[in-house]
């Protein structure tokens, strides 16, 4: 049988990326950022629908589908408002981003798919929102199940917990079972042989292998900082003032090294900056570099972020890493679907 998708927020083509490893054929992807474009396309076997997502009806979907036995409706719908992270959490649901899983609800209402697919930050499912967004699919006749994943036990190098909801219009749709909860990948074996370089270089062989440069004093911090460790390893001249208030002691991870034999922290949109998280490089007195950082995500060395002959703008690339859904998992909830599929042809 012939699978389908369209990826809702398509961004750069994480998750079509890993859904196509997994068999499934992706037509088209949709994001509102036009900067997507390019990586989307030169990486995988789809168009990418440059629209804001209230532009996009049913019939849309469903022109981009046929011919297709079984239809599938994918999607990631920017976290900000529902992040951990977000500090203004009183007026998040004043957001721009907000209402987005209610234009999925409806595009899904009005396309009427096979199978649907949701992938957010787990902050989501305590929201209103997200509960509107099962009662539409179940009232649709959909068997809904979703629960809270750590990517690393998917294979991601990666400490990333994310909420994943599967809905099918046949019963026995489920993610299928953690493949790598006792042998989880490191960050020696991800970008452990890329080449040596320091803060403010970059590699002649790889453009986006470069650091960020770090001020004197953020280098006499790093050097004091070990694996694992925090700003409370360092000699009292190092610290910053925030360090001494009381609001500020339990940030323990910003400044910090990350360790060579377990998983990285969650990869965000400025794992380049070296006061953001624990992205400060497990040996190297630097912070990670775009590479470092699209490869813990999961992409392939070869994934082309940017054309080569346009100026690079680190911060547009990180931005568009950090937001990707890793294309592990997305390869993840592609063989969960396709192993699916195979249930209802016996």
């Amino acid at each position: 049988m012939k699978i389908g998708a369209v990826d809702l927020f398509c961004g750069i083509g994480g998750l079509t990326y890993g859904i196509q490893k997994a068999g499934i054929d992706v037509v088209a992807g949709i994001d509102i950022d036009e900067t997507c474009q390019y990586p989307f396309e030169k990486n995988n076997n789809a168009t990418f629908v440059n629209k804001n997502i209230s532009q996009i009806k049913g019939k849309d979907i469903k022109t981009l589908l046929d011919g297709y036995d079984i239809k599938v409706l994918v999607g990631c719908a920017p976290c900000q408002p529902f992040s951990s992270h977000r500090k203004d959490k009183k007026h998040r649901d004043h957001h721009k981003d907000w209402s987005l899983l209610y234009q999925f609800a409806r595009i899904v209402k009005e396309s009427k798919p096979d199978i649907v697919s949701m992938e957010n930050v787990p902050a989501l499912a305590e929201e209103q929102v997200f509960m509107d967004f099962v009662s539409t699919l179940r009232l649709l006749h959909y068997e809904v199940s979703y629960r809270v994943v750590n990517a690393a036990n998917y294979g991601v190098a990666q400490n990333r917990r994310r909420l994943l909801l599967l809905a099918s219009k046949k019963k026995g749709l489920r993610l299928i079972d953690e493949t790598h909860q006792k042998n989880r990948k490191s960050v020696r074996s991800v970008i452990g042989g890329l080449p040596s370089i320091e803060a403010g270089e970059k590699c002649k062989l790889d453009h986006l292998h470069q650091a960020p440069s770090l001020s004197k004093k953020n280098i006499e911090r790093i050097k004091a900082s070990i694996p694992k460790g925090t700003w409370r390893d360092w000699p009292e001249e190092l610290l910053l003032e925030c360090h001494k208030k009381k609001t500020g002691k339990s940030y323990q991870s910003v400044y910090g090294r990350m360790s060579w034999d377990e998983v990285s922290p969650t990869m965000t949109t400025q794992y380049t900056y070296y006061g953001t998280g624990r992205f400060g490089h497990p040996e190297q007195n630097r912070a990670l570099t775009v590479r470092e950082g699209a490869l813990l995500q999961s992409f392939p060395l070869d994934y082309k972020f940017i054309d080569e002959k346009a100026p690079i703008c680190i911060k547009t690339i990180t931005r568009h890493i950090g937001n990707a859904v890793p294309p592990r998992l997305g390869e993840v909830i592609g063989l969960s679907i396709t192993s699916h599929v195979k249930g209802m042809v016996k």
